[in-house]
């Protein structure tokens, strides 16, 4: 058989004969592939505009079922040649393939592969014909879920249901700033995959934008913006819309940071979309520090080990040439790992700076301190030390999300799921205030209802932030952070009380020794009450503000809310809630074209063909 070096080198000049082959394929959708959504795929994925057109016709045909059904890899070996040859020509089709489906990336390891004379799925970086004709020409397919081997980890997250204010006025949740939710759903879409429901966490959808939040006036480290307007996946219903604006920190007033990368390079991290991606990302972090600030590196497989003592910002050669050194292998001893990078950042420790260990893993630990609960134990005890912790995940597959979302909440920190260099650039740079600057920490909402004006409400999202009641006014509860620059927003449904519901609340039988207590008559719509720390406070200060619904309508309010209501709309349809009404993919559509401002970034377009690549998906699945 010919060696794997071989194969990949010949794999350009295969690629050029699958470029041409496929190119006639996808004659028929070339019109549907516009130049913006071409200029979108090359700045995610690196590759040139006319390898990105590839990439994008490519995979609507994979969305369309023609191609991903019934399409031949482009070269089949000849009749007469030998076993092992053909093994050559199955590895290299599969490969060439992936270079143009797979972002650039000759990783099969992603790819899976039907033989025809077989009749499985099977993957991996070779396919080999062990039966039938040896020269049968492999056909590309997406396999269903249970065929993928995924062993990716999400916790559960049920369907938030309506409460009645007269019962429960309360509503106690932790603030959230992670995005890792939208752009691993992204991936997903991308991929030709529908978002598993637990993979979907709303307000991270939500929080993935920008919105015009004012910065703060006062000394508080967040602007509070609300707004109501009617519902748009239930037009009788209110959204109230609440949105905080953290303080933006300019890079020359930014503190100095101690900064200390903990990068997992086991086994499970060997693919493009992995390590080779830990290290581009964490090169154009590099590039952004300067004097005041110290890197250390610490790696963990079997066992963790310390490979680039602190080194100041200016010495970029020591700290570049570390990061190419790293390679992967051998099992994954995450709590051995962090043990010793809090300890590193303890001895680096910057009174009065940014402290903080930046995590990059799939999350498949594997040896050692395996479980989430002791994992999350251990970093919350570690948070204690006034060290931070940012979670940057990895890959597909074994994507540990469960696990690294937690831990990011118990360690004073955020989580941020990178599938490009797109997405690194804009985590590690563009928000790099926010990622490595907190403004403030335990930072928690409590809004009361007034039932002269709710008849019933629901937290869109959120689900797995709730808070006792209690815990609002109790100091020693760890809740969310908020990083310089960070936005959180949250949505609340409320059903007045003239509405019929069409969706019935849980019931609660009527106290026998006290009466329902009396309502003021006052005509707020509701209380927002706010806590949070100072980044290196204990005690909380509190900040209210009572809410009046003005009664507008969509038409009246501002592009923000409809785009923000545009992706919760997403993201109940995604859950397949049964909340989501009357909303539909054309109506999202219409609303988030509606919104979408002046989109700088790209972002906001790149939220519209998601969904329209949803709308395929999904037509492809029912068609089937």
């Amino acid at each position: 058989m010919f060696s794997r070096s071989v194969s990949v080198m010949l794999t350009s000049a295969l690629l050029l004969a699958a470029c041409g082959t496929n190119r006639q394929q996808t004659a028929s959708v070339s019109s549907q592939t516009t130049d913006n959504e071409v200029h979108i795929e090359a700045l995610n994925s690196g590759l040139p505009q006319e390898s990105a057109r590839d990439t994008l016709e490519l995979r609507r045909l994979r969305e369309h079922g023609s191609y991903s059904d019934s399409t031949v890899l482009p070269e089949a070996a000849p009749a007469s040649t030998s076993p092992a040859t053909a093994e050559f020509y199955q590895y290299t089709n599969a490969m060439s393939l992936a270079s143009i489906i797979g972002n650039g990336q000759a990783d099969a390891q992603a790819r899976y592969a039907y033989d025809p004379a077989m009749g499985t799925v099977s993957q991996g970086d070779v396919w080999r014909v062990k039966n039938g004709d040896p020269t049968a020409p492999l056909t590309w397919v997406t396999p269903k879920t249970s065929e993928r081997f995924n062993t990716e980890r999400y916790s559960r997250i049920d369907n938030s249901a309506f409460k009645l204010a007269e019962v429960e006025a309360l509503s106690t949740f932790s603030t959230d700033v992670d995005t890792a939710s939208y752009s691993n759903v992204r991936r997903h879409l991308n991929d030709g995959t529908l978002p598993p429901a637990d993979a979907v966490r709303i307000e991270e959808l939500v929080n993935y934008f920008h919105y015009d939040y004012p910065q703060p006036a006062g000394s508080d480290p967040f602007s509070i913006n609300i707004e109501t307007s009617e519902c748009p996946w239930e037009p009788q219903h209110r959204l109230v819309r609440i949105g905080l604006g953290g303080r933006e920190v300019a890079k020359s007033e930014r503190p100095p940071c101690n900064l200390v990368f903990l990068v997992d390079v086991s086994g499970s991290m060997n693919s493009a979309n992995k390590l080779p991606l830990v290290q581009k990302s964490l090169k154009r972090l590099t590039e952004e520090l300067g004097p005041r600030d110290t890197i250390s590196m610490v790696v963990y497989a079997g066992a963790g080990g310390l490979v680039l003592p602190a080194t100041t910002g200016t010495n970029q050669s020591a700290i570049l040439d570390a990061i190419d050194r790293l390679q992967s292998g051998g099992s994954t001893n995450g709590g051995a790992g962090i043990q010793l990078a809090y300890a590193t950042a303890a001895a680096g420790f910057i009174e009065g700076g940014s402290n903080r260990v930046i995590l990059c893993t799939d999350g498949d630990f594997n040896v050692g301190t395996t479980g989430t609960g002791e994992l999350t134990d251990l970093v919350a005890g570690k948070a204690k030390s006034g060290v931070f912790l940012t979670v940057l995940g990895f890959g597909t597959g074994n994507l540990n999300d469960e696990m690294m979302e937690e831990i990011s909440n118990r360690g004073n920190g955020n989580y941020a799921y990178i599938d490009s260099m797109r997405e690194a650039e804009k985590v590690l740079v563009e928000q790099a205030g926010g990622t490595l600057v907190t403004i403030a920490k335990d930072v928690k909402i409590q809004v009361e209802f007034n039932p002269d004006r709710v008849q019933a409400w629901r937290l869109v999202g959120y689900q797995n932030r709730l808070m006792q009641h209690h815990e609002f006014n109790d100091d020693t509860k760890d809740a969310g952070e908020i990083g310089a620059g960070h936005q959180v927003t949250a949505l609340y449904e409320v059903v007045p009380p003239s509405v019929d519901m069409n969706v019935e609340p849980p019931q609660v039988d009527s106290l026998k020794y006290q009466r329902p207590v009396e309502t003021t008559g006052s005509a707020d719509l509701l209380t927002v009450k706010l806590r949070y720390k100072e980044p290196d406070g204990d005690t909380s200060k509190l900040i209210t503000r009572a809410v009046q619904d003005s009664g507008s309508s969509l038409s009246e309010c501002s592009q923000d809310f409809i785009f923000a209501a545009s992706v919760a709309g997403f993201g109940l349809i995604l859950r397949q809630s049964e909340n989501a009404g009357l909303l539909t993919v054309d109506t999202l559509r219409q609303f988030a074209s509606s919104a979408k401002g002046t989109d700088l970034k790209g972002l906001r377009t790149e939220f519209v063909d998601l969904l329209d690549r949803y709308d395929r998906l999904a037509e492809g699945l029912a068609m089937k």
